[in-house]
């Protein structure tokens, strides 16, 4: 398994079930998207409802200073933005970088998804 990183913008000694990994190639492709914008740009990854499953997950770069309430995944130039509200839902969730045949894309691997659809961007609890 590839090193991964935890950060929590209040409590940096999680339990590791509850934390949220990042591991090392969606470090990389993040840091690479971020380098092209302005200083202090993040992705915020955030759950809602919708999507042919129930809850998808939408990725927005965002240039505004994060909530106290965010959990913030810092690693080698990356950052990322978790909202109180999302991270129940993404509890023990690793966030993956993958690259191949089927093309490019991030993907979250949610210990509470019971179903998710084909293309890995909505899932059921």
């Amino acid at each position: 398994m590839t090193e991964a990183s935890t950060i929590s913008a209040h409590n940096t000694e999680q339990a590791p079930e509850t934390a949220v990994v990042l591991t090392d190639r969606a470090a990389k492709r993040i840091a690479k998207i971020l380098s092209g914008e302005p200083a202090e740009t993040a992705l915020r990854i955030s759950v809602e409802g919708g999507g042919c499953s129930g809850f998808q997950y939408r990725y927005d770069l965002v240039q505004d200073p994060h909530d106290d309430d965010d959990l913030v995944l810092a690693r080698d130039g990356a950052t990322v933005l978790i909202d109180s509200m999302s991270l129940p839902f993404m509890e023990g969730a690793v966030i993956d970088f993958v690259d191949d045949l089927m093309g490019q894309s991030f993907q979250i691997k949610n210990p509470h998804a019971t179903a998710s659809c084909g293309c890995g961007t909505s899932f059921s609890i």
